[in-house]
């Protein structure tokens, strides 16, 4: 059946798989104390310090920070998006996934997907023969040629021509089938055409082999020189990049890949034994595209060309290149000489010379740092003033990261303003990691706060909520830090009663309080587990209490200096009654 996968199908998918066996059967576990221990699969270490903990159902490498549960695992170690990692966690298992009707859209019937992905292939196949039998594309192949182009990179990348014809495919295949694959357009007057007439043909591939979408490119300066597939059911281009399949190929876990402007380019590239190029199609690389790059390599380098337009294509990668960074990945933006495009410097300066340009290219801070100093004048306070205004925007999107400190310290540093600090979010609720011992522990040295504790032992133990429902608890009034993500917790157990915190976590997956919840998640408290029930009820009270007398106080303030409203003194009403009834400030 087609349609959504049942979330409660999800949850129990959850339940029913052992992250250990799972991950064991991927990567060799070795038990130490209460975890399971490897080298991390995510990147290269000499000792291991990737984790694995059967009771929280988590995973966690203090190295790189990859962290998740089992459907994360698979998504992150096989390259596979959400449904295709909850299709293989039940062949794990050994069960089918159900699927549900969308109260939103109609679904596309399995049956039509499948449908459409045989009508790409034979029409890449079409557009191939006609590359190497029809006298226009006989022309194509000439192009190619004085490109450079092999006729064994040209079958690597399945080129094709498509004819300049109006309707080639339209009098081949089904008319419907064409136009729900994007590859015919239709007039006003109804009468449908071929999309792509005239041009060079390359099939977008995705990491499953499957055709998804085709760019097309003109043979000579006429406008548009490149069109691309519209968005379909099967192609999204702010999700996909050309060229990834043909690169995973060649070498599934490359050092670093480049991201280039254009088709020719990646091929060009590849013509010289650099398999490692992708094109974003037809727009600025999205954090969409970053993320799903960062999946295969923890280095990613940009390619611009030097002019003014490449550099300005450059800068405007800033906006997804920084809400992508964490520990462990690299950004590096490399321009072009003046009048260059990858394919005539790799021929100019040859492999060597183009790799090491890749190599020393800037870090995404020299870059970002070095655009600043020489558009403003550091030297005058001003200057430093724009440069605050200017740079601290985008070091805020930075994830919670030791990167994103350094970032503020070098600007601190540039800037000459001490008061300048890291923006506090959700995050802070977890303490930061040690990380030469990768033990979570708080930034004062001393005791976890009762907040903290009382969060992260429901997180970890979602069925805790059961005794905060026994209470009956009156949250009027009452802030503290990380109240309202402690709130949203409860809420979403309520709605959502998970068995464990593997389920919990996948609940927010994709929500901006995934972070927070995967730290929380993390933390140690060093609570054994006869005692967690105990300790969870002792942070609650010692939270209640903390809460209840800084409302109190608030109140009370408020009262001798602007006065109260009616609900204002009816809580105060309710505060002093159960104080008086309660002196010891206990179980309130």
């Amino acid at each position: 059946m087609s349609g959504r996968i049942p979330r409660e199908f999800i949850d129990e998918l959850l339940v029913r798989v052992d992250i250990v066996d799972l991950i064991d059967s991927h990567v060799p576990l070795k038990k130490t104390g209460n975890n399971f221990v490897a080298r991390c699969p995510f990147h290269t270490e000499k000792t291991p310090s990737f984790s694995v903990n059967r009771k929280k159902q988590f995973f966690h490498c203090f190295g790189c920070g990859a962290s998740g549960n089992a459907i994360s695992f698979l998504m992150d170690f096989s390259h596979l998006d959400f449904v295709e990692a909850v299709e293989d966690l039940a062949g794990f298992v050994g069960i089918d996934v159900p699927r549900e009707s969308s109260d939103y859209r109609p679904k596309q019937k399995k049956d039509d997907l499948n449908s459409l992905y045989a009508l790409m292939e034979q029409v890449a196949a079409f557009y191939a023969e006609q590359l190497r039998t029809s006298d226009e594309g006989k022309k194509a192949v000439e192009y190619l040629k004085n490109r450079g182009v092999s006729g064994d990179c040209a079958g690597d990348f399945m080129l094709g021509y498509a004819p300049d014809e109006w309707k080639a495919l339209a009098s081949r295949f089904d008319q419907k089938l064409l136009l729900d694959a994007g590859l015919l357009v239709t007039k006003e007057s109804g009468q449908p055409y071929d999309r792509f007439r005239g041009r060079i043909m390359f099939p977008i591939r995705d990491k499953r082999a499957r055709i998804i979408g085709f760019g097309g490119r003109v043979l000579d300066d006429s406008l548009p020189k490149y069109l691309n597939s519209p968005e379909t059911s099967l192609f999204h281009k702010g999700k996909e990049v050309y060229g990834l399949y043909e690169l995973l190929e060649k070498n599934p876990k490359p050092q670093r890949i480049l991201i280039v402007e254009g088709y020719m380019d990646v091929i060009a590239l590849a013509q010289f034994g650099i398999h490692y190029a992708v094109a974003a199609l037809g727009t600025a690389a999205s954090q969409a595209h970053l993320d799903l790059l960062f999946r295969f390599s923890s280095e990613l380098v940009f390619c611009f060309d030097g002019d003014k337009a490449g550099r300005e294509a450059a800068w405007r990668a800033m906006e997804s290149a920084f809400s992508s960074l964490k520990d462990g990945r690299q950004i590096r933006i490399m321009l072009l000489p003046q009048n260059h495009d990858p394919d005539s410097l790799v021929r100019e300066e040859g492999v060597d010379g183009f790799i090491g340009r890749m190599q020393t290219a800037d870090t995404l801070s020299e870059y970002f740092f070095g655009h600043f100093s020489k558009e403003l004048n550091l030297s005058e306070m001003e200057g430093r003033a724009q440069l605050v205004n200017k740079a601290k925007p985008y070091l805020e999107k930075l994830p919670e990261s030791v990167f994103k400190e350094m970032m503020f310290a070098r600007l601190k540093e540039l800037s000459g303003w001490a008061n300048l600090d890291v923006s506090e979010n959700a995050t802070t609720l977890a303490s930061k990691q040690d990380r030469k011992t990768g033990r979570n522990r708080p930034q004062d040295g001393g005791r976890l706060s009762s907040a903290r504790v009382a969060i992260a032992l429901l997180v970890q133990n979602p069925k805790l909520a059961d005794l905060i429902e026994q209470r009956e608890i009156d949250w009027s009034g009452l802030e503290f830090s990380g109240a309202a993500l402690f709130k949203n917790i409860l809420q979403m157990i309520a709605d959502k009663n998970p068995a464990n915190a593997a389920v919990l976590m996948e609940c927010y997956r994709d929500t901006a309080e995934e972070k927070p919840i995967k730290a929380l998640a993390l933390l140690d408290s060093q609570v054994a587990d006869d005692k967690i029930e105990a300790v969870f009820c002792d942070s609650l009270d010692r939270l209640l209490t903390q809460a209840r007398e800084t409302a109190l106080t608030g109140l009370l303030n408020k009262g001798k200096t602007s006065g109260l409203d009616a609900q204002e003194k009816e809580l105060l009403r309710k505060m002093l009654t159960a104080k008086i009834l309660v002196p010891n400030n206990r179980n309130l």
